[in-house]
């Protein structure tokens, strides 16, 4: 934990980190950029939750954080709840590394709380090898409040879907884990077929990769886009605005980067936004990029340096160039204005926690309610979006408020690293904006 202008939150140095073998081939590059170099033929690249903790010690009782009842108002989700558009049949697997060895126990508290159905089931599954023992360290304490607030609001966005855990081993004396075990574990249950949308809070800095390292870590997320699979994959944009973590989970870029996986065409990149709601959840004013004073705390966009435009993008040429652009879609991640989860792993009680890590299960429970109305997986899903976005009353609401523009005292200077503000349209702070889900749950169930 680090402290910033009196507002504590876990910095993600509590990150795992992957080792990666640098492989030959490229991925699909922009074209005048590439990934970073390296001679060596290893390179350790560093994986962390895109998550913030605004508070340290748990509370008694939900306090300051918004409810589930506030965020389904927000997203105009209970209309679509009343129909019995609750996630009946189908499944969401969400991927995070350790897991959390008390879930079930704080899935029942949180629900209980709130007055939210049980999920049809919640099954945990190491299909890349047993979780060692759990130690309440800074990585092991990160990344189960990474997976209770996964679970608990995908969960809360749609009560009757399935959630299948899905836990990667972390070697415990080295204190690290690895994309290697994610991929592994993705594969696993697209060949078991276990669920039609993939949630993942986690990445790292495209440029912290050997050249070619990244092409055989996507592949997971090519099978998931073939017909046979047919499975959406959600990922978090990023916490840090315009800039990104060095390898060392510790010091910033001091330029624009982003983050893969949700940098991945094949990935939904899901950024953050600040909403301001009343005690019922209605907003009291219009929703903006999320960006919180001080220590780099915001929405994640910009330009890939790996992966170029893809098609579903041509319209927005004059915003990416030539270049895959992040996010795609943005929600609720503020600090200023965090969710509440229940945990006992670390004391008990409830804490207020806040980032990408929050949009992006919240967004994997709203796929999940569109693969119901559609009656299959509807795979991946950003042609569709992007599609929808040119069409009127599509369920995708434009934001037009706020940046992603970071500055931060790093090594005894000040940086300022320029991100891009929101505008009418796509743009690199929030993608094309976020979702009426009554409205936008049918539209985009309803495209072929």
């Amino acid at each position: 934990m680090r402290q910033r202008l009196g507002i504590v939150r876990w910095m993600a140095v509590g990150g795992a980190m992957a080792a990666i073998a640098a492989a030959t081939a490229g991925a699909h590059q922009a074209s005048g950029a590439g990934e970073a170099s390296s001679s060596a033929r290893a390179a350790i690249v560093s994986i962390f939750p895109m998550l913030r903790v605004p508070t340290i010690r748990p509370m008694a009782s939900p306090s300051g954080g918004y409810t589930p009842a506030q965020i389904r108002t927000a997203y105009v989700v209970n209309p679509l709840l009343h129909k019995g558009i609750n996630g009946t049949g189908e499944s969401i697997v969400i991927v995070d590394s350790f897991g959390s060895p008390t879930i079930r126990h704080d899935l029942k508290v949180f629900d209980r709380q709130f007055k939210i159905a049980p999920p049809r089931s919640l099954t945990i599954i190491h299909p890349a090898g047993p979780i060692p023992p759990f130690k309440p360290n800074e990585n092991r304490v990160g990344w189960a409040q990474e997976t209770t607030l996964d679970v608990e609001w995908a969960h809360a966005m749609a009560p009757r879907a399935r959630i299948v855990l899905v836990e990667t081993p972390v070697s415990e004396n080295e204190g690290r884990s690895g994309f290697p075990q994610i991929v592994k574990a993705e594969k696993y249950v697209l060949a078991h077929k276990l669920g039609g949308v993939i949630s993942q809070s986690f990445g790292a800095t495209e440029e912290t990769f050997p050249k070619g390292s990244i092409r055989p870590l996507r592949a997971a997320y090519v099978e998931a886009a073939q017909r046979s699979h047919n499975v959406t994959v959600v990922s978090a944009s990023g916490d840090a605005g315009a800039t990104d973590f060095h390898n060392d989970l510790t010091t910033f870029y001091t330029r624009p980067v982003t983050s893969w996986p949700a940098s991945d065409p094949l990935v939904t990149a899901v950024g953050g936004l600040n909403l301001r709601l009343d005690r019922h959840g209605n907003r009291t004013a219009p929703d903006e990029v999320w960006n919180d004073p001080g220590f780099p705390s915001a929405g994640g966009g910009g330009r890939s340096v790996v992966f170029a435009r893809p098609a579903y993008q041509n319209r927005d040429k004059a915003i990416v160039g030539r270049h895959r652009g992040v996010p795609d879609i943005s929600m609720s991640a503020s600090c200023s204005h965090p969710v509440t989860i229940y945990q006992s792993f670390a004391g008990k009680g409830w804490q207020n926690i806040c980032g990408t890590s929050e949009a992006t299960p919240i967004f994997a429970g709203i796929i999940a309610l569109a693969d119901q109305v559609a009656k299959h997986w509807l795979g991946p899903i950003n042609p569709r979006v992007y599609t929808l976005a040119a069409m009127p009353r599509s369920g995708i609401v434009d934001v037009t408020r706020g940046d992603n523009t970071v500055s931060f005292q790093q090594n005894g200077k000040t940086y300022t690293v320029h991100g891009w503000d929101a505008v009418r349209g796509y743009d690199l702070a929030s993608g094309l904006g976020t979702v009426n889900a009554s409205v936008f749950v049918r539209k985009l169930a309803a495209m072929k």
